[in-house]
Formats: structure tokens, C-alpha cells, sequence
């Protein structure tokens, strides 16, 4: 292939600008070592990245996958649930709650409690630093 251009990708992806998008993607993941599916002539990067997709050796439709994945900053994972706490029953066979040390400490715990009016009252009270030459 002497010379790639749009046109001959446009086929394959339809927008322009997702065809750079892709096209700069696979041309990135070539520099980075990712081996190149059609020969490279002594092509630069971006022109062998274009010429696999007009040769439909690469999917758009993965290729758009991929760079969706390598932008993300946060993937999720799935987490598999916590199993449920087994019943517990007395002598008599009857079910009890069962607690967990987590809930018995929790009744120990305690917090400041302040009322808005005493919040409001501090923050009245509050002197608001002198001003200086260091600010």
C-alpha cells in the first residue's frame, strides 16, 4: 500500500474523529512494543496503525474497548459478597441474634455531641488571626 488516508478508513470508522482516536491509540501501544499485524515498509507508527485498520486486521470495535480501558482511572471490581452470618440458636433450639464483637463495642463508643447553637456560639467566640507582612 503506497499511501494510507482517511478515505480508506473512513469505511471502517465512521467518524473521523474516532478514526485519530483509534488510529493515535494503536500507534502508541506500536511504540510501546506491541507487535504490528501488516508489514511496516518503513512506515512510521501512525501509518501502520492506519493501514491495519484499513485492512480490517484490528477491529475498530476493540480497538475502541482498549482505549476506553486504558483511560479509565478507576475500574471497578467485582467483590464477592460477604457470606451471611450462620443462625444461632439456644439450647432450647430457639434462634437468637447473634452479635458480633463489632456490635458489642459499639454501645462503648462515644461520641462528642454539640448542639448548633453551641457550634454557632464557638465559632462566634473565634478571633480571626492578625494580619502580618508573611501572608
Amino acid at each position: 500500500m503506497a499511501r494510507v488516508t482517511v478515505e480508506d478508513c473512513i469505511d471502517k470508522v465512521d467518524n473521523r474523529f474516532e478514526l485519530v482516536l483509534l488510529a493515535s491509540h494503536r500507534a502508541r501501544l506500536i511504540s510501546q512494543g506491541a507487535g504490528i499485524m501488516v508489514d511496516r515498509d518503513n512506515d512510521k507508527n501512525p501509518v501502520v496503525a492506519l493501514r491495519e485498520i484499513a485492512d480490517e486486521v484490528l477491529s475498530p470495535d476493540d480497538l475502541k474497548e482498549d482505549l476506553i480501558h486504558s483511560l479509565q482511572k478507576h475500574v471497578e471490581v467485582d467483590e464477592p459478597e460477604a457470606p451471611d452470618t450462620p443462625e444461632v440458636t439456644d439450647q432450647t433450639g430457639v434462634a437468637v441474634a447473634a452479635t458480633t464483637a463489632d456490635e458489642e463495642d459499639e454501645g462503648n463508643i462515644a461520641f462528642d455531641r454539640m448542639s448548633e447553637e453551641d457550634l454557632l456560639a464557638g465559632i462566634e467566640g473565634l478571633v480571626p488571626p492578625e494580619k502580618s507582612d508573611d501572608f
